[in-house]
């Protein structure tokens, strides 16, 4: 699977969640600050957002220090369903009842063993096809 991560500054936890991904296979594409580029967080978000929307990434990763901030950014974009997580089963649940496709965590409230299963989750939950109305709700203009 090709995994984008991004974040507004690289640090312990995103240093484990890339070398995690890794360690399970994954193809990682990095952006922003994990790559050098200093890029504020509403762009870490919108280009994460943007590599999932594409097609170039099947799923994205982001970072900052709430979370809230590149989970607004990232969902700013048409087909984007992030959704900011602090423990796995909200992971999980956000994959298999939301189709979310990029997972946010707080650099502030995660920790690296956190973030490990919050990964867990989020890779192995399928989404319940029988969400696939109120999906389709949300990944449109709200009317």
């Amino acid at each position: 699977m090709r995994v984008v991560v991004g974040s507004d500054e690289a640090t312990e936890l995103t240093d484990a969640v890339v070398a995690d991904l890794r360690e399970r296979g994954h193809d990682v594409v990095l952006v922003g600050p994990l790559v050098g580029d200093a890029i504020e967080w509403a762009d870490v978000g919108r280009a994460v957002g943007e590599a999932v929307a594409s097609g170039d990434a099947d799923t994205g990763v982001c970072f900052c220090w709430t979370g809230t901030g590149v989970s607004i950014a990232a969902n700013k974009v048409a087909g984007v369903r992030a959704a900011l997580c602090q423990d796995a089963a909200t992971a999980g649940g956000a994959r298999r009842w939301n189709d979310a496709n990029v997972v946010v965590m707080s650099l502030r409230a995660v920790s690296p063993a956190v973030a490990r299963e919050i990964v867990d989750a989020w890779l192995t939950a399928e989404f319940d096809a029988a969400e696939a109305v109120n999906v389709a709700k949300v990944s449109g203009p709200l009317v």
